[in-house]
C-alpha cells in the first residue's frame, strides 16, 4: 500500500483520496482557508517573508505587485481583499521560477505550520498560473 503524500502537498493528497475539482477553484478556496487560519502570530511572520520578498524582487514590478497582493490578504484575513488584476498572471517564466522557489522554502523550511501551509495555498495558485 502506498503512503499518503506530505501533509503540505494538499494537490498531491486530494488526488491521493480520490477528490476531483476544479484546480484553480480548488486552489483558490484553499488560500482563502490558509489567510483565515493564520494566527496573529504566523500574519506578523507572512508579512515579514512578503517583505523580503518585495526587497529581493524589487526590479521586477509584478513580483513587488505579487507580494503586496498577498500581503494585503494576509492583513484583512480576506483573500478578496486585493481588486483589479491579480498579479500572478503577468508573472514571466522567470518570476514565476523566483518566486515559486522562494514559496518552496518557506514551505518546507517554515517553523510555524500556519505560514507553511499558507505559502503551500500560494504554491498551488503559482502551479496553476503555469497551466
Amino acid at each position: 500500500m502506498c503512503s499518503a503524500p506530505n501533509r503540505h502537498d494538499e494537490p498531491a493528497l486530494n488526488s491521493w483520496l480520490g477528490m476531483t475539482v476544479n484546480a484553480a477553484d480548488h486552489h483558490s478556496k484553499y488560500l482563502a482557508k490558509a489567510v483565515a487560519a493564520l494566527t496573529p502570530e504566523g500574519r506578523k511572520r507572512v508579512d515579514e517573508l512578503l517583505d523580503q520578498l518585495a526587497v529581493a524582487g524589487r526590479s521586477h514590478e509584478w513580483v513587488v505587485r505579487f507580494a503586496m497582493a498577498r500581503e494585503a490578504e494576509a492583513d484583512t484575513g480576506q483573500t478578496n481583499a486585493s481588486t483589479g488584476e491579480e498579479p500572478g498572471e503577468r508573472l514571466t517564466e522567470k518570476e514565476l521560477d523566483i518566486v515559486t522557489t522562494g514559496f518552496m522554502t518557506i514551505r518546507d523550511q517554515e517553523p510555524l505550520d500556519d505560514v507553511a501551509d499558507w505559502a503551500n495555498a500560494v504554491l498551488a495558485l503559482l502551479a496553476d498560473e503555469r497551466a
